[in-house]
């Protein structure tokens, strides 16, 4: 089995909260986890922005990253938001077998 982390950006804690708490209860993932207080510079429709933002860091299987990105597109305020994949290489064996287990 495949294991991934991904890397989500949001405009708020609160909505952090929600897209969180929607990935976990609809077992996309196992765990997610809410870092608040980040500043974002970056380039958009022409122009210098810079913003704060929470991060969210979610725990899944790889056949779950469409979904994911699909959940997280219709949860999320943006009209681009930021979900990435990255790739889980190696870990603890009990904390990937609870991985599976939960997103199954």
């Amino acid at each position: 089995m495949e294991f991934r982390f991904i890397y989500i950006t949001a405009g708020s804690e609160s909505e952090a909260r929600a897209i969180a708490a929607a990935l976990v209860e609809e077992r996309l993932a196992a765990c997610v986890n809410i870092i608040p207080g980040m500043r974002s510079i970056y380039h958009w429709e022409g122009k210098i922005e810079e913003t704060d933002e929470t991060i969210l860091i979610a725990k899944t299987i790889k056949n779950s990253v469409p979904a994911i990105i699909g959940r997280v597109r219709e949860l999320h305020s943006y009209d681009c938001p930021c979900v990435a994949s990255l790739s889980i290489e190696d870990g603890n064996p009990q904390y990937l077998d609870w991985l599976a287990r939960e997103t199954a």
